[in-house]
């Protein structure tokens, strides 16, 4: 085992811009608008830390996985994040009042899941598979989390201040609507990938 600080650099740098435009990113954004960013960033980080250990200790793997089945599920909870958001943001009366999910456990577990359930066979655990058998386990292991963390890290610094800014029903608006493409993006793929 070596451990090579220019194989963490080149983890890092591919994963960080691998995952921007990424699915996970934007879901991140969303749910950091409506549930406190911290909860949210501690539940999607260790996802990541689960699937790069995954990507890295047995990235053969991933090819068994049923590739639709995993983003059919993927599709259902984007579906279904879309239905929470739009539904607190729906009335005038209610924007007043509309409540941000607090404790910690729902949403730490929302966020988990999402991002678990929705990162099976990403490009970018993929990547770190790859990486991790020409990089060494350690280096791979360290630049990819890191750089899956960070962009979750910017993704909910992003929606907190939009959320500062914009009114929060229109933000839960917009949020619906792109988890709502995020779920049609998905259920395309599943059945034309």
């Amino acid at each position: 085992m070596t451990f090579d600080p220019l194989a963490i650099l080149t983890a890092f740098g591919l994963i960080f811009l691998a995952e921007l435009p990424d699915k996970t990113m934007f879901a991140s954004l969303a749910m950091g608008t409506r549930m406190r960013p911290l909860y949210v960033w501690f539940g999607t980080s260790t996802a990541f830390i689960v699937h790069v250990a995954i990507a890295v200790g047995a990235g053969s793997l991933l090819s068994l996985l049923p590739d639709m089945a995993v983003k059919l599920v993927s599709a259902a909870l984007f579906a279904f994040g879309a239905v929470v958001l739009l539904r607190s943001g729906g009335d005038d009366d209610e924007a007043d009042g509309a409540k941000t999910v607090t404790g910690f456990w729902p949403v730490y577990t929302t966020a988990f899941m999402a991002v678990f359930i929705s990162e099976w066979g990403d490009l970018t655990q993929i990547t770190t598979a790859n990486l991790a058998a020409t990089n060494g386990w350690l280096p791979t292991a360290i630049g990819s989390a890191a750089a899956l963390m960070s962009v979750s890290a910017l993704a909910l610094l992003a929606g907190r201040f939009i959320a500062k800014r914009v009114p929060l029903k229109t933000v839960q608006r917009i949020g619906g609507l792109c988890m709502a493409g995020l779920a049609i993006w998905t259920l395309i793929e599943a059945f034309t990938g």
